[in-house]
């Protein structure tokens, strides 16, 4: 299972192609819609969020709410585009007159973008490096997760700092029974679970803004109800371990990944770091801790899978930093597109979409994809296996 997307941010629409879905999926337009609405949602998010109203169109590959086998379309049209029509035509010739970007921002693909394509204008770069992209893989998520609720599989995630702002510690979420307390998170305008460590954020967010600054931070996606032996231990690349590190390091401003306990793990004995295995005729095989946060030799253990990523703050800051005109070569400030204060609430729901699309491939992989009656009659025949070894 694979998707592609392609689109503009101020373009007439975002879209996500999804290959090699299995046929007889059903799939739930209202949760599509209401993973988009999470991504927009979050405390500090900027004018942007308040002019789209995203809705997924599905153009192809469904029919009466089920899969065909055949790729899915996904379409998410961008309401601001009819401000944009002058300035993001498909045909015709650039207007002598036309306002080009050329303050490239500190932290942005803007620079680089434009001396690797050889424009002058960082427009034809910051348009499609915009995280308005990432709107197309929530939406491809949302198909993933409907193949993994076949399974029993859940993918969610939760916001642990924002800026100077923490959860405070916790090795709870390395329990082999760990499992997100969801209506706390989405109770949360900052999608944390913890309501006091909710205010403080909200503060240091307010903070930021007054001070026309960005604030970065971390968060968990945690997927719980996973079968053990998916993904490989034979080809580096193809370990879970790497695919799942790829997929939530393309998204924009993603900066580190860990899994389980992650760098903590290097301060301590091996004997405080890995999970020791236990064996009952009830469950068969299982860990009394999840240290390795659900990856054994770059495939899953069983154990909830556990990824902690953080994300630096936005490029885009209503009070800029120096940068130089790429025209003149003189000093001026960074442009100011319309921007977000604090993003990492919508960043946890990407890397939702992201973690699902691997893990939803790595069981096709693994039982199948032509039609999930036959991929799930294989992933039975293989519990059963494991179950009695």
């Amino acid at each position: 299972m694979r998707f592609v997307t392609a689109g503009e941010s101020h373009g007439p629409a975002l879209i996500a192609v999804v290959s090699d879905v299995p046929a007889g999926v059903e799939v739930s337009e209202e949760k599509l819609n209401a993973d988009l609405a999470r991504r927009q949602g979050g405390y500090g998010r900027g004018g942007r969020q308040k002019i789209e109203k995203d809705r997924v169109t599905v153009l192809s590959g469904l029919r009466f709410g089920n899969t065909l086998g055949t790729p899915i379309a996904l379409e998410v049209v961008n309401d601001d585009h009819v401000h944009w029509t002058d300035r993001m035509p498909p045909f015709g010739q650039r207007p002598d007159d036309l306002t080009r970007e050329t303050h490239p921002r500190p932290g942005h693909a803007d620079l680089v973008g434009m001396l690797k394509n050889d424009t002058d204008d960082a427009r034809d770069i910051l348009e499609r490096s915009s995280a308005r992209e990432t709107t197309a893989r929530v939406a491809a998520g949302g198909i993933a997760k409907a193949v993994l609720a076949c399974f029993g599989c859940e993918v969610t995630s939760f916001v642990t700092r924002i800026g100077p702002v923490a959860l405070p510690p916790d090795d709870s979420f390395l329990s082999p029974d760990f499992k997100p307390n969801v209506e706390a998170i989405e109770a949360s305008t900052c999608r944390c679970p913890s309501e006091e460590t909710t205010k403080l954020m909200e503060q240091a967010i307010d903070a930021a803004g007054i001070a026309g600054l960005s604030l970065g931070g971390e968060f968990t996606v945690a997927a719980t109800g996973l079968t053990p032996g998916l993904g490989t231990f034979v080809s580096g690349p193809e370990r879970l371990t790497s695919r799942l590190g790829a997929a939530v390091f393309s998204i924009p401003a993603i900066k580190g990944v860990e899994f389980g306990m992650g760098f903590d793990a290097c301060k301590r004995p091996g004997s405080q770091v890995h999970d020791p295995i236990v064996y009952s005729t009830a469950a068969g095989y299982s860990r009394i801790s999840n240290n390795a946060g659900g990856l054994e030799g770059g495939m899953t253990s069983g154990a909830p899978l556990i990824v902690h990523a953080g994300m630096k703050p936005i490029p885009t800051m209503r009070t800029p930093l120096a940068t130089v005109d790429t025209d003149t070569h003189e000093p001026v400030e960074a442009s100011k597109e319309r921007s977000d204060v604090c993003a990492v609430p919508a960043a946890a729901v990407v890397a939702e979409a992201e973690v699902a699309c691997v893990l939803a491939d790595a069981y096709l992989d693994k039982f199948g994809h032509d039609t999930i009656s036959d991929t799930l009659e294989a992933w039975r025949a293989y519990c059963a296996r494991i179950a009695s070894a």
